[in-house]
């Protein structure tokens, strides 16, 4: 499956045995974690009946009734697999032309134009219900599954079960595992035909069980949220229902590629810097091809890879999908991928890629050696955010550098 884990920034979920109640959770998966979390040890055959007639105890005190709890629990088997997976991270990163260049490949690009066209009449359908662009939609699609190719066949109960037993991330995968009941209960599917990833995304579009109760629709009004079955519309709509519900605004680009004048103040680039399109034209930015900047509200300059990269215009639907996958190399690989489904150009400038990313603990001392040297990163965690990418600025501005914020293995070498 199409997930790239590595990619997206890691935050360390409680390690707690218990779990409160189901909470719709804003992110459509799991997010991945630093290698560095103690491993806790694997549950054992004992432990994990135990474990199990507790998870049904719970179930049913939380209002699954105990028809559902037996029928769903019957078969359940424990995933040493899984519990591998889960534990395992790689220490390095994909830079983001590695991941772009298989993320919006002439295949997935072919294979994008073709499920918009074979899905022509219900993406119409979709878009003029939800205001959000068809070519979108599909782009999410095609990263999260290929198109439906790749959705997942592991047993939801088996893994949501194994990883609520282990100590690890008991509390958020005791979280899924109670929504997965609900919507078991609710007759959307079979236990055993709610399959998935091993670390619980479901369906067409990766929807995790907090996040399908909260957001998921039935556009076919069949009377079922059906994300699992061959035919996609309802993964899609509910795609394009959850984009609309965090602010998507139809018409506004995503983004864009940009070319930056000679002697742009790069100290105006990131999120966090909004102006209007006249603005920046202003300041001599302008579309790769030359063209001013459309005027679709407010925009930022993004350099995901420093000055030496590509440079794009943002706008706040950027944002919007991000609600979907936090790190900008996939939300840059959505909106880049929808451009060329409906027809668009391949990025114009380069990446520097001679660089390599820098290992989890080397981000870690980057943050560290930025602090001893009075540039404030918020914190030693190995996430890269706006803290550390301002402070990197900060800290090449001081030592005459670009000031990109651009955070490489050169700017550890030199606070070395």
């Amino acid at each position: 499956m199409f997930r790239f884990f590595p990619i997206i920034l890691a935050v360390v979920l409680a390690n707690v045995a218990s779990a409160g109640p189901v909470v719709l959770d804003k992110s459509l998966r799991p997010i991945g974690r630093p290698q560095t979390l103690a491993q806790p040890v694997a549950v054992s055959p004992s432990g994990f009946k135990a474990c199990v007639a507790g998870l049904k105890r719970r179930a049913v005190k939380s209002g699954i009734s105990a028809r559902t709890a037996e029928r769903a629990f019957v078969g359940v088997n424990f995933l040493p697999d899984v519990i591998a997976k889960d534990r395992k991270q790689s220490e390095f990163t994909k830079q983001i032309w590695e991941y772009l260049d298989t993320a919006v490949s002439k295949t997935r690009v072919k294979n994008g134009r073709a499920a918009l066209r074979e899905n022509a009449r219900v993406l119409a359908q979709i878009e003029r219900k939800y205001g959000v662009e068809a070519e979108v939609v599909v782009a999410i699609w095609g990263l999260e599954s290929a198109y439906g190719t790749f959705r997942g066949s592991t047993p939801l109960m088996d893994s949501l079960t194994t990883l609520a037993c282990d100590s690890r991330r008991s509390r958020f995968f005791t979280n899924q595992l109670m929504a997965a009941l609900k919507i078991i209960q609710a007759g959307d599917v079979a236990p055993r035909k709610m399959t998935g990833s091993w670390a619980g995304a479901m369906g067409h579009t990766q929807f995790i069980p907090t996040s399908y109760l909260g957001y998921a629709v039935d556009f076919k009004g069949d009377g079922k949220r059906d994300i699992w079955s061959d035919d996609p519309t309802d993964a899609l709509a509910s795609t394009a229902a959850y984009l609309k519900r965090f602010g998507w605004t139809y018409g506004q680009p995503w983004g864009a590629e940009v070319r930056l004048p000679k002697g742009f103040d790069y100290g105006l680039t990131g999120e966090r810097i909004k102006k209007q399109p006249g603005e920046w034209h202003a300041l001599g930015v302008r579309l790769a091809n030359g063209k001013p900047i459309p005027d679709k509200g407010r925009a930022s300059i993004l350099l995901p890879a420093g000055a030496r990269g590509t440079a794009f215009v943002i706008y706040n639907n950027f944002q919007v999908i991000e609600r979907y996958n936090m790190a900008d190399a996939y939300v840059i690989a959505v909106g880049h991928l929808s451009d060329r489904i409906k027809g668009g150009t391949a990025l114009r400038a380069g990446w520097p890629r001679k660089d390599r990313s820098l290992s989890f603990s080397e981000k870690k001392e980057l943050q560290k050696r930025l602090i001893r040297s009075g540039f404030n990163t918020g914190g030693v965690d190995g996430i890269i955010g706006p803290n550390t990418i301002q402070a990197v600025r900060e800290y090449q501005g001081s030592v005459g550098w670009v000031p990109d914020g651009y955070v490489s293995l050169k700017v550890l070498k030199k606070l070395r």
